[in-house]
């Protein structure tokens, strides 16, 4: 219980800074592309608490413009990836066949390639740019949310409920929308919570080899790869995106861990064979 107690306090923490940082980026941030010559590298002080970079602009402010940036990309391509991949997914587990055959191969080559390095083939393609790093990132995690929705509307369209919606003439659509996917919603939710910590990862990534967001707009792993080349004499550079971005992950992640164990997807889905077809039948 101690432990228990001390890793939810740990997880209250962690989203209360991760929640304040995403405040302060909508509310706070101030002009990012200010510069002071006469203060280039210049160390955290009253007037700048995170010190200035290499051409004077204020770290804070940049930091928390940043944080616009990933967390904006992180939930628009966390979105498209899942509303194409959940279709997909329900679509391959209906129909069968061919066409979920062709949809499960599909899934099998795009995941065969490292994730990253196709991410970074497809920006190189198109060229650095938020609309381009959303693009390439939607492209890339579609597959998880089509293989996990594929696997559970399989598992539950062979259970009692089902059957009975089918036998009382459900179409095939008003069998996924009102009967599978509420409880495939669990598991996809769970996933979504570790995709945007995921995406966040990969947007930092594609921007330190710039391949990213374009400058001057500020990105945390632009920031990083600006203060790599003045990390021993000015490590604040790299030190407060650093430890944003991994602190934004692993609340990311605790989160992810947290809803999972308060959702309780296999509970959730051993319940839903006895209570929808009872109320099938009582319906019927």
């Amino acid at each position: 219980m101690h432990r228990e107690g001390r890793a939810a306090r740990m997880r209250m923490i962690g989203f209360v800074v991760v929640g304040a940082l995403a405040l302060a980026a909508v509310a706070l941030a101030g002009d990012p592309d200010r510069t002071e010559i006469g203060a280039r590298l210049a160390a955290p002080s009253a007037a700048h608490w995170l010190g200035q970079d290499a051409l004077g602009r204020d770290v804070l402010a940049r930091l928390l413009y940043g944080a616009r940036v990933s967390f904006a990309v992180a939930v628009v391509a966390v979105t498209l990836s899942l509303v194409v991949g959940v279709a997909l997914g329900a679509t391959a587990a209906l129909a069968g066949g061919w066409t979920d055959l062709v949809i499960a191969r599909t899934i099998d080559v795009v995941l065969a390639f490292p994730g990253l390095l196709l991410a970074i083939a497809l920006a190189a393609v198109r060229g650095p740019g938020v609309a381009n790093v959303v693009a390439a990132l939607a492209l890339l995690g579609w597959t998880g949310y089509a293989r996990l929705t594929r696997g559970e509307i399989a598992r539950f369209r062979q259970t009692t409920f089902a059957e009975a919606a089918r036998a009382l003439g459900a179409s095939p659509t008003r069998l996924a929308l009102r009967h599978l996917l509420p409880f495939a919603t669990p598991a996809v939710l769970v996933q979504a919570t570790f995709g945007l910590s995921a995406a966040i990862v990969a947007e930092a990534s594609l921007s330190f080899l710039g391949l990213g967001v374009p400058p001057p707009t500020p990105s945390w792993g632009s920031m990083l790869d600006e203060g790599r080349e003045f990390l021993l004499v000015a490590p604040h550079l790299v030190i407060a995106p650093g430890v944003a971005l991994a602190a934004t992950v692993l609340v990311l992640q605790l989160a992810g861990d947290r809803l999972r164990d308060r959702l309780d997807v296999r509970r959730i889905g051993l319940s839903a064979d006895t209570s929808d077809s009872r109320s099938s039948i009582v319906r019927r």
